[in-house]
């Protein structure tokens, strides 16, 4: 037995996808995998054109170096859309792997239950993005994340990373995962959403472990020509 594959219709409708899952063959899988792979990069080139994080180039255009920012501008973008091109592929078929060899999860309902998690990380990029845009202003950390009630009395970038990772959109995701998990396993489910709960604690160290990384003070040492280790 057949059936199409609509996205926005099962993404209330979680039950009634995962029947389908099991009992049939869904089709026009890989079609709305593309669709989705479009909205995400539209929506980091839509940040990076905006001037999303790129406030290292304005001594560039402050000091009249038309061609050098324009070419800085478009080596920002095309770095953007690689990045989002790693970020999308290792959310979907990275984490679909992992789950079905952990969790020994079939595949497709791996890669259907990460293609729902990828779309709900779009769409909190895309709102964030989009209330920046109408605020004309950006901030470091996430609106729907505990970031900003952090960054109001602790003065640790470690920490205020850490709580900027765990959003409205990870309860979100947790729930979708543990859905999808419970009925293609036999897991507990007590152990399934403790180790969900987990991994994306996990996560979030690894994410705010990057800030304590001094960049600039390695990309300063390389444009200077001496040791980055110095």
């Amino acid at each position: 037995m057949i059936s199409d594959f609509k996205f926005w219709h099962f993404f209330p409708r979680q039950g009634q996808l995962i029947h389908n899952i099991k009992t049939t063959e869904m089709r026009d899988v890989n079609k709305r995998i593309a669709w989705i792979f479009a909205m995400g990069l539209i929506v980091f080139a839509m940040g990076e054109i905006w001037g999303m994080n790129t406030d290292s180039l304005t001594p560039i255009l402050a000091a009249g170096m038309w061609d050098a920012y324009t070419l800085a501008r478009w080596t920002s973008l095309v770095g953007t859309l690689l990045w989002a091109g790693f970020y999308l592929a290792f959310h979907l078929y990275g984490a679909a792997f992992l789950f079905g060899k952990i969790v020994k999860m079939a595949w497709r309902a791996a890669l259907i239950m990460q293609l729902y998690v990828l779309a709900l990380l779009i769409i909190e990029k895309g709102l964030i993005f989009l209330l920046f845009a109408l605020t004309g202003f950006t901030m470091s950390v996430s609106i729907f994340s505990f970031g900003p009630i952090a960054a109001t009395f602790l003065d640790h970038h470690f920490l205020i990373y850490f709580f900027n990772q765990l959003t409205l959109f990870t309860s979100l995701i947790i729930a979708v995962q543990y859905r999808f998990i419970r009925s293609f396993t036999t897991i507990n489910p007590k152990l399934i959403l403790f180790g969900l709960i987990m991994l994306h604690i996990l996560a979030a160290l690894i994410v705010a472990s990057f800030s304590l990384i001094p960049t600039d003070d390695m990309l300063s040492g390389f444009m200077d020509g001496g040791s980055l280790f110095e």
